[in-house]
């Protein structure tokens, strides 16, 4: 159950789970209203500093907000514990959930306690997902599901719950069509739609919470949506307002590298870089790497990676960055570095994250990538449009010696062609692309018709768009089907 849709990226898990957490500030009886302490304590974990937060909350002695100061004292764990991914802190973290929900267990009924009692089983559910304990991960999310369902039922206007349940909402929505009989037998049923209306009424609202309804709207727009060009927009408007705060940093870097924006990410790196008060967030070693590797810095990049490998306490991500390393080395024309760090990313890491499984599933192969396709790739994904366009030029029918290579150059000028805005171009390629795959297994066919989708969308052609996502579902095997499945489900749900 590990691929439900829930952890298809890690920048996609985080930045949702960060903002799901994110009740803040709130007005009037519907809603929360945090204050001393207890606020000080909310903003250092929201700028990352969590053990300053927990040593503020261990010296409050107010009583009157016991509820809140539960609720972030259950926040500033579980944040530290998803940035570092330290599992030897996990125990210590799972004996103070069980603590606060039998707490919460013996209180009266009240929309506080419901909220509490719902989305702390949210945050669990994340954490067990981070351990790859997948059936407890989901018991977790399934309790988190029913009681947000029945709290939103009976306290219909208390606007956190909106938040919770609208996360919810969006996370069952997408999961893959493969598992709804499984959700069918939790009773689980979810609407992307549904959910991200939940967090616009919140985003809308004047409510202090449109704040953090407004970062989850916009998470959403990216990662569920694919609409990452407003989604980076949003983000950086709210960045503008809070330049320092490390969390939001995070988040931006992570969308404008999916929006192909690497070099605007590259600076918002060089601010974390400076602010360093907080929880070390060694991931960014990884993306550094990845926009390092996306420009044709492979030396930097294979530096950037061995430096996020030694230091990152989970196993997540190191296959990928080892097999990258593979592919800096081979692109240096470093052969037997290549190969000695290849058949080292076979036994490195897990393949829980979809950058591990498709490493995975790319080391199974006996035959290196073409290296000019190779490089227009991770020029394109990056947004260094310029070098994209100079090298692709230089590809001769010499280059494309294999059926595979010579689908992805059509492939690859179609994603050019895309990002640049030739959208009639782009359409013709993309079209070649799944012409010349036929039936092989390679993802180059589905995602192409899921951007034929998302351009009919685009330009009105509402037909024409459920057509080509249809197309997407109808491929039964290849190594992104469970994300792109995802991403055309979500967005036939968006025609309806």
């Amino acid at each position: 159950m590990a691929r439900l849709g829930i952890i298809r990226i890690k920048a996609g898990i985080l930045a949702c789970f960060f903002l799901s957490l994110c009740t803040g500030l709130a007005a009037e009886n519907a809603q929360w209203r945090f204050s001393g302490d207890i606020q000080r304590a909310y903003n250092l974990v929201l700028a990352l500093q969590t053990d300053q937060a927990a040593e503020l909350l261990a010296r409050t002695r107010d009583k009157s907000n016991d509820l809140h100061k539960l609720y972030v004292q259950s926040f500033c764990e579980t944040i530290d514990i998803l940035i570092t991914e330290d599992e030897k802190k996990f125990e210590t973290v799972e004996r103070n959930f069980k603590s606060r929900l039998r707490q919460l267990d013996d209180m009266p009924e009240s929309p506080d306690v419901l909220f509490l009692r719902a989305d702390l089983n949210l945050q669990r559910g994340f954490n067990y997902l981070n351990l790859g304990q997948e059936v407890n991960a989901v018991l977790s999310i399934r309790q988190a599901y029913n009681l947000a369902g029945e709290c939103l039922k009976k306290y219909p206007h208390f606007l956190p719950i909106k938040k919770t349940y609208g996360v919810l909402q969006v996370m069952v929505g997408s999961v893959p069509d493969k598992y709804h009989w499984f959700m069918s037998l939790l009773g689980m049923k979810g609407s992307v739609r549904i959910g991200q209306k939940q967090l616009e009424e919140l985003k809308n609202s004047e409510s202090s919470l449109s704040y953090e309804g407004g970062l989850l709207y916009y998470t959403i727009k990216g990662f569920i949506n694919q609409q990452f060009d407003e989604a980076s927009r949003g983000l950086i408007d709210i960045l503008k307002k809070e330049p320092e705060n490390r969390l939001l940093n995070f988040m931006a870097i992570n969308m404008l590298m999916k929006n192909a924006q690497s070099e605007e990410a590259s600076r918002l790196i060089v601010n974390l870089d400076k602010n360093q008060v907080g929880l070390p967030v060694t991931y960014i070693e990884y993306l550094r790497a990845e926009i390092q590797l996306q420009k044709g810095d492979y030396a930097g990049a294979i530096h950037s990676y061995q430096r996020f490998i030694a230091s990152y306490k989970s196993l997540s991500f190191k296959k990928d960055a080892t097999y990258k390393i593979s592919l800096c080395y081979y692109l240096l024309g470093k052969q037997p570095l290549a190969n000695e760090f290849f058949q080292k990313a076979r036994e490195t890491g897990r393949d829980v994250a979809e950058p591990d499984r498709h490493a995975a599933y790319q080391l199974l192969e006996t035959q290196w990538p073409n290296p000019k396709i190779l490089k227009i790739r991770f020029y394109t994904d990056g947004g260094y449009y310029k070098e994209a366009k100079a090298l692709i030029q230089t590809v001769t029918p010499a280059d494309l010696k294999l059926p595979r290579d010579k689908t992805e150059y059509f492939y690859r000028k179609a994603r050019l062609a895309h990002r640049t805005g030739e959208l009639s171009a782009a359409k013709i390629f993309y079209q070649q692309t799944i012409d010349m795959t036929g039936n092989n297994n390679w993802y180059f066919a589905p995602n192409s018709a899921l951007q034929l989708g998302y351009i009919a969308q685009q330009q009105g052609d509402q037909v024409s768009a459920r057509k080509y996502f249809e197309k997407v579902l109808s491929y039964r095997k290849h190594e992104y089907k469970g994300t792109v499945d995802g991403k055309a489900k979500s967005a036939l749900e968006s025609l309806k």
